[in-house]
């Protein structure tokens, strides 16, 4: 990033994911930089990712983050999503040399810093869960744990209609979650690491479902935390006139459940 980049502090951050999981990264990026202003991209167009195939998803967030980038010129852009991420991060970097991109990768290392029974599990779609990147994470990181891969192809829809409504079938919630819980002898999973931003809003629904507590590892401080540790220091004496963080959506005419909540998160939709 150029001198001159670091030199306009009113640049927002954005925030991409391709519905509302995202939304979790941003609640923990405002505590961590409560000064700045964010942008929060839904591309509802496109959801769900794990639908795509691999080729066109990696195309089209090539594309729209070319389109973003040129009307919001962002000073930092954040994938809040494990399929987008492992999937397109190298592409986006090198299509975009210039721009500063975080991503969104399962948190297998500290899963396995933490675990005592070395039994984990990493919740995630089938996109996350089929990609060589994160067999790549657990060799690298987990090699002595045994690390189980399970790939839920309706979780992130149910934490979409949770948030919609405030409701959610927890029979649906228990059968999505229920591979993740190993019993191996005298050791069983204690922990299962949440590879998808859309998770965590159901996280209440898993730990009442579960048939024994579990650590749920979310994401998005660590996120967040990333962000913020790569993120230009601004120059102190620039007067930036305040504006509101937005919320874009893709489709251009978000669901009014959809947009009552972005502006209950103090997003102008």
């Amino acid at each position: 990033m150029s001198a001159v980049a670091n030199r306009h502090p009113g640049r927002p951050v954005l925030i991409l994911d391709s519905g509302v999981g995202g939304l979790t990264v941003l609640r923990e990026a405002r505590v961590l930089m409560p000064d700045r202003r964010f942008v929060y991209v839904a591309d509802d167009a496109g959801f769900p990712y794990g639908d795509w195939e691999e080729d066109a998803l990696r195309a089209r967030l090539v594309e729209l983050f070319g389109r973003l980038i040129a009307e919001h010129d962002p000073l930092i852009c954040v994938i809040a999503c494990n399929t987008a991420s492992t999937l397109s991060l190298e592409a986006l970097r090198a299509a975009y040399p210039d721009m500063l991109f975080v991503g969104t990768v399962p948190a297998i290392k500290p899963a396995a810093e933490r675990t005592h029974s070395r039994l984990i599990s990493v919740l995630a779609t089938p996109g996350t869960v089929r990609r060589q990147y994160t067999r790549d994470l657990i060799e690298k990181w987990a090699g002595r744990c045994d690390v189980h891969l399970v790939g839920s192809v309706r979780l992130a829809a149910l934490a979409e209609t949770y948030v919609r409504g405030g409701f959610v079938d927890e029979a649906s919630v228990r059968a999505e979650i229920a591979p993740c819980f190993l019993n191996e002898g005298e050791r069983r999973t204690d922990i299962v690491v949440l590879a998808c931003t859309h998770y965590p809003f159901l996280v209440n629904r898993m730990r009442k479902t579960a048939p024994w507590p579990v650590d749920w590892l979310d994401p998005a401080e660590a996120i967040a935390r990333r962000a913020l540790s790569i993120l230009p220091v601004p120059v102190e004496d620039e007067a930036v006139e305040p504006k509101a963080d937005t919320a874009i959506f893709t489709s251009g005419h978000p669901d009014p459940l959809i947009r009552r909540l972005m502006q209950g998160f103090g997003l102008a939709v």
